[in-house]
């Protein structure tokens, strides 16, 4: 029998809009100051319960990422849940991943509020916040549309009251229900490898209940449940729809987005993975990356805390290009830096090996001290990811190309002794110096090159001439220059 359930709210918006702080500010705990510089790197689930006229009731939230790397992870926020929630900056307004956010809100479907923050800063303009809102079609109350909106301060707790009232208004306005009895099912929003406890997700329990002695199952892996986790680490028997979960035990790495289900039988559990990897496979066929051996590559080793900040390393690493040398993902995985890892480094000479939130072995340090492979750790994804741009460029082959520095069109051609002409021209660019070397140009043609043996300008002898003066030069050359040429300096340039 179906009966009300909490909902799923995912935070939405763009990086330093104040989502964590709000919900820092609802659980009473310092989230932010334990992310890697202030920014949420993982798709983080909270369960809290806020008192209402009618008693306590429970409301799950979603923490999405905002820097524009965690794309994924928020598509995965927004479907998860059963109400999205934009955060908007009141001293901002609209921003970049504040426009992606709503588009996944819009993509899953969901109803929204607008959350409008930092209204306590004296940059704050409401009015202009909701202008930058409606520019981009989303029309709040009072301003021309029926989008729920809530001014609020995560600082000094104004309006955040409301914010969770309405929260819980719109819930059953949706009718948010579930079968408690049922088998659970849910959305796994992250996975990783616990070095303690082994394969780990997180997910969100949409219907049902989950219980220890339970087998939990998704694409291509099982789970059996010698226990569950709760969202802050403790051990439960027994969680029920809307609750974040953490399962544990699952023997390949479950896929991020993708459903679970629970079963009572660990042969009806394996059938049921077995038959979503075939749908998988069929729907997403093989995809294998092309790598085109004549182009000089710079193969790394990349090691992450979870599935998550794994996608988002490869989508900043995506953007980051070279005609000359290009990024070559030797392999790719969850856990820490092992032995393994730094013997296929050895493999492919020049390997770097990047590890993200996470550690190296004592048996994998070891080879790398002795062997001299880089291993690098860190805890911000651009840090990791302006790393590798630097080491694209430094590996990058040199060459020395021609740059033209100045531009002149030839006026008249006063004399012409043996292989040396003076010429009255006008620099239409740069800037031409003396003993610099020119290419002479016909329509637009290279006709011949020279040297510029002496400068004039109203004459008087000078080292260079800059746009818009009118010169005489002799110009030492085998070519005879005509009105009408164009003489231009070049220099070499190493690139």
């Amino acid at each position: 029998m179906k009966s009300p359930r909490p909902p799923v709210v995912a935070i939405m918006g763009h990086i330093d809009h104040g989502k964590s702080t709000l919900l820092d500010y609802i659980r009473k705990s310092n989230v932010v100051a334990g992310e890697a510089g202030g920014i949420t790197q993982h798709v983080s689930a909270y369960e809290i319960a806020h008192k209402t006229e009618s008693g306590e009731k429970k409301i799950t939230f979603l923490d999405t990422p905002g820097h524009e790397s965690f794309q994924s992870i928020r598509s995965r926020g927004a479907k998860a849940a059963d109400i999205g929630v934009l955060v908007v900056s009141a001293e901002d307004g609209v921003k970049p991943q504040t426009v992606e956010a709503l588009k996944k809100i819009r993509e899953a479907k969901v109803p929204m509020i607008v959350a409008l923050t930092k209204i306590d800063k004296t940059n704050a303009n409401v009015e202009l916040a909701k202008q930058s809102l409606a520019e981009n079609d989303v029309y709040v109350e009072g301003y021309g549309g029926d989008v729920p909106m809530v001014a609020l301060s995560a600082k000094t707790g104004e309006g955040v009251k409301e914010f969770l009232d309405l929260v819980l208004l719109l819930s059953e306005m949706e009718h948010c229900t579930g079968e408690e009895d049922r088998l659970g099912s849910g959305v796994i929003i992250e996975s990783r490898l616990d070095p303690q406890k082994g394969i780990t997700a997180v997910g969100v329990i949409k219907d049902g209940s989950v219980k220890t002695g339970q087998v939990a199952s998704s694409i291509g892996t099982i789970a059996p449940l010698r226990f569950i986790l709760d969202a802050d680490g403790e051990k439960r028997e027994r969680l029920t729809f809307s609750s974040p979960i953490q399962l544990v035990g699952w023997d390949n790495l479950p896929l991020v987005g993708a459903t679970f289900e629970i079963f009572d039988d660990k042969k009806a559990a394996q059938l049921y993975a077995d038959s979503e990897a075939l749908k998988f496979k069929a729907t997403q066929g093989l995809k294998l990356e092309s790598f085109d051996e004549s182009i000089i590559g710079l193969p790394i080793i990349i090691k992450a805390d979870a599935a998550g900040s794994l996608e988002a390393i490869k989508y900043e690493l995506g953007k980051i290009s070279n005609e000359r040398i290009r990024i070559k993902i030797v392999s790719a995985d969850v856990g820490s830096i092992s032995e393994g890892d730094l013997k296929a480094a050895q493999t492919t000479p020049g390997t770097f090996v990047f590890g993200f939130n996470t550690k190296i072995d004592s048996q994998a340090g070891a080879i790398a001290e002795r062997t001299g492979v880089p291993v690098e750790l860190y805890d911000i994804i651009y840090k990791l990811t302006e790393r590798v741009a630097q080491l694209l460029l430094d590996k990058a082959p040199r060459f020395e190309v021609e740059e033209v520095m100045g531009r002149a069109k030839v006026l008249k051609l006063f004399s012409k002794t043996k292989d040396k002409q003076v010429i009255g021209a006008r620099v239409e660019t740069g800037m031409l110096e003396k003993n610099s070397g020119v290419k002479i140009l016909r329509r637009e043609v290279e006709i011949g090159r020279g040297k510029i043996k002496e400068l004039q300008h109203a004459k008087v002898g000078v080292e260079n001439v800059s746009e818009g003066s009118e010169f005489g030069a002799m110009i030492e050359s085998k070519i005879e220059i005509a009105p009408g040429d164009h003489i231009e300096r070049v220099v070499l340039v190493t690139k």
